[in-house]
């Protein structure tokens, strides 16, 4: 990875053209016309899960949604780029990254429907569930590099947050660590221009990408919707990582073309004519711009990927809606591995509370608590 670039890395311009970048385009040289195909199906199916779980949430089936509208192609380049042993820690809103890694979109919604405190087991995917604590999982993602380092894995951790992030003392402390000790962990910072309603700008008067300099870490700055860039950056960041190179940063400048989240209005703190100049810029639009240049769009392939879409958000909905309700005993569930008495004392605490409540408002299972079950 080079130590510093002047401008963001390219291989695709948003109207579809190659960028003769040598350094790079060989970086990603074995993907052919279907792996461009299937990097298009990717990012069309991942904007689909989105708008469904934002319509889940304004029909008040989900009490938040965080949209990752017009982040498709940081997400799926750099997920792609990895090896399925590398491990994941992610942000809140990389819903593109579950769906490449494999799970399930039924349980995508799990959390924001307030049913569970996670969606998917975090072992069968090599990656974590969504990280709300903002910057906190940084310091995770290093301990858990620094751990696998020690037991001799070559593998590469890769931990994913907003520019937000950069002014949390957390990840500070996590760009230190992996420096220090040479974890083999990847950065990987989504620019998407706003943390809620502040500009990046506010938040780091010099590009993002010159911070990790002060830590001795090796820093790139790439085109976050051009989906082969991304791939390519993070290909070699990920290999860095696995041989022994230590940790690097990734800077992805996309955009957030929809609300911090649905409990926000960003039209209060930008303008439709901010809007409409990244909207030029499209990741969707950029790689189908590419397949069409180069004969690789057609009517069979639009209509298979959206018939693959509509399949994805079919699960999205239904999963969502038939998420049973947990119980009330749920709340004290997987605190410790084994039986603990103070959690025991809170559990009957608890039900005690539930039972002095309005008979009617109350499920009958939470009122008929077998007696041994407080013991």
């Amino acid at each position: 990875m080079a130590d510093k670039i002047d401008l963001p890395v390219q291989l695709v311009q948003p109207d579809g053209r190659r960028v003769h970048c040598p350094e790079y385009a060989a970086v990603v040289s074995d993907v052919g016309p279907e792996e461009l195909r299937h990097l298009y199906e990717d990012m069309v199916v991942a904007r689909r899960i989105d708008t469904e779980a934002t319509a889940l949430q304004r029909q008040g089936q989900l009490g938040i949604w965080a949209s990752l509208l017009g982040q498709e192609a940081a997400q799926v380049g750099s997920v792609r780029a990895l090896d399925p042993e590398d491990y994941i820690f992610l942000s809140y809103r990389e819903h593109a990254v579950a769906y490449c890694r494999g799970v399930d979109p039924a349980v995508m919604t799990r959390m924001w429907r307030g049913c569970a405190h996670s969606g998917w087991d975090p072992e069968a995917v090599n990656m974590t569930n969504p990280e709300l604590v903002v910057g906190a999982h940084g310091l995770h993602a290093t301990g858990y590099a620094m751990g696998v380092q020690f037991d001799g894995a070559e593998i590469a951790t890769v931990v994913y947050f907003g520019d937000g992030a950069i002014s949390e003392g957390d990840l500070s402390e996590a760009l230190g660590f992996a420096s220090s000790f040479n974890a083999p962990v990847v950065f990987f910072c989504e620019n998407n221009q706003r943390a809620i309603s502040e500009p990046v700008e506010l938040q780091s008067p010099t590009p993002i990408v010159s911070r990790p300099a002060g830590y001795g870490m090796p820093a790139v700055q790439v085109d976050g919707n051009d989906v082969l860039a991304v791939l390519a950056v993070t290909r070699q960041a990920a290999r860095r990582a696995r041989e022994g190179g230590g940790p690097s940063f990734v800077e992805a400048i996309t955009y957030r073309m929809g609300a911090h989240t649905t409990a926000d209005d960003p039209t209060r703190y930008r303008t439709e004519a901010e809007l409409e100049l990244w909207k030029a810029r499209d990741p969707i639009d950029r790689i189908r711009r590419l397949l069409e240049r180069e004969g690789l769009f057609d009517d069979a392939l639009d209509d298979r990927v959206q018939a693959h879409a509509d399949e994805v958000a079919a699960r999205v909905r239904s999963g969502t809606l038939e998420t049973p309700d947990p119980e009330p005993d749920d709340l004290f569930a997987h605190v410790y591995a084994t039986d603990h008495p103070l959690i025991n004392e809170e559990r009957a605490a608890y039900r005690a509370y539930l039972n002095t409540l309005d008979a009617d408002t109350l499920d009958a299972d939470t009122q008929n608590v077998p007696e041994e079950a407080l013991s």
